[in-house]
């Protein structure tokens, strides 16, 4: 009897196999799982309660999702390709550079924007590859599909730099509390202050090593898209 508590695993195999919606395969795999296990359907549904609760948080974060969809669908990245669309001056390279720097700073002051799909897909990487159209007057058939892809993994990468060495900066930040706490429990002397000071010239190292690189792949999409395309400014 006890390989039957394991029939929770067997309905989601099965429903997402014949592609049921998914938060109604998982819900009746958790009740099923639980009515086997000897449970009453009040006791599943307070665990179930309970769970929720106690993970708010990442429910919280799911909730935007949609609405970040909603967003999209209604024309975000429309807007904000036509809001680039009408600075010359500006590069994908410079931009990248420009949401790094942001990133950093919002990572100072413990702002989370919850980056990739919030953030990075919906807004940076369509302004990055307005950018590229606009500073060469191409259209979107007139760019390397293997440039587009650069570019989502570029302003990705924005994202995954500016977090991970921006989210120390914060001296209340879960990170900077939790080694501070563990150097405590060692009986090493490193207060949070310290582990921001320490953070610091990271930060900045990484902002010059990235802003190079964004310098490099500027001079790439200069070199195969040419200086000389219409509404090209020699502003460099």
């Amino acid at each position: 009897m006890e390989w039957l508590k394991l029939i929770g695993i067997v309905i989601i195999i099965v429903g997402f196999l014949v592609k049921i919606d998914t938060i109604a395969v998982i819900l009746i795999a958790a009740i099923a799982t639980g009515l086997v296990s000897g449970m009453d359907f009040t006791q599943i549904l307070a665990t179930l309660g309970k769970a929720f609760v106690d993970q708010r948080l990442v429910t919280l974060f799911v909730l935007t999702l949609p609405m970040v969809g909603l967003i999209e669908r209604f024309g975000l990245k429309k807007q904000a390709s036509n809001l680039i669309g009408k600075v010359q001056k500006v590069t994908s390279g410079r931009l990248m550079t420009l949401y790094l720097i942001l990133r950093k700073v919002a990572g100072l002051a413990s702002i989370r924007i919850n980056g990739h799909p919030q953030f990075v897909r919906p807004l940076i990487n369509p302004m990055t590859q307005s950018a590229l159209r606009t500073r060469y007057n191409l259209n979107q058939k007139d760019v390397d599909p293997k440039d587009i892809d650069k570019i989502k993994a570029q302003t990705s990468a924005m994202e995954n730099y500016g977090n991970f060495f921006g989210q120390n900066l914060f001296i209340g930040s879960a990170g900077v509390l939790l080694m501070a706490g563990t150097f405590k429990s060692l009986h090493i002397n490193v207060n949070a202050v310290d582990l921001v000071l320490a953070s610091l010239p990271i930060a900045g190292v990484t902002i010059v090593i990235v802003w190079l690189n964004n310098i490099l792949f500027d001079r790439y999409l200069d070199r195969k898209y040419g200086r000389t395309h219409k509404g090209v400014r020699n502003d460099e």
